[in-house]
């Protein structure tokens, strides 16, 4: 089992969790090949909105994916890749409340790897976010 963790803003995670469905990178099929059933997925929101320039930055949601099938959907002139998630019921985190016992955000420049809209997480960022999501205390 492998963890990743998804860039994508509070209201299409919102979504995805109505859905019961993930979609990353803008819905590329790539990054969503990259996934396995049985891997965790945690979103991170920087934005409330695409397109907001007030930061929200707040872990979101927890998914495990059940599956390895990925379906294109239709939603009227965009075609976008997805897959099935499984979430489980969690209080977002905001990053300041985790940003000091992650190894994601140990280097200066740590925010330019979020561009990549899926990256992998290890298993100690994985298990310090999901404990946090999961309780709500943030730590």
């Amino acid at each position: 089992m492998k963890n990743w963790l998804g860039v994508v803003s509070a209201t299409h995670v919102q979504r995805g969790v109505t859905l019961g469905i993930a979609q990353v990178s803008h819905g590329k099929r790539g990054p969503l090949a990259r996934m396995k059933a049985g891997d965790a997925l945690i979103y991170y929101s920087p934005v409330e909105h695409l397109g907001d320039t007030t930061p929200l930055r707040r872990f979101t949601a927890l998914a495990t994916l059940p599956d390895d099938e990925i379906f294109e959907a239709d939603e009227g002139g965009f075609t976008p890749f997805r897959r099935r998630a499984d979430y489980h019921p969690v209080h977002p985190v905001a990053l300041d409340d985790v940003r000091q016992r992650l190894h994601l955000t140990a280097s200066p420049s740590w925010g330019r790897q979020l561009r990549l809209g899926l990256l992998p997480l290890d298993d100690h960022d994985a298990a310090v976010l999901r404990d946090a999501l999961l309780s709500g205390t943030g730590g």
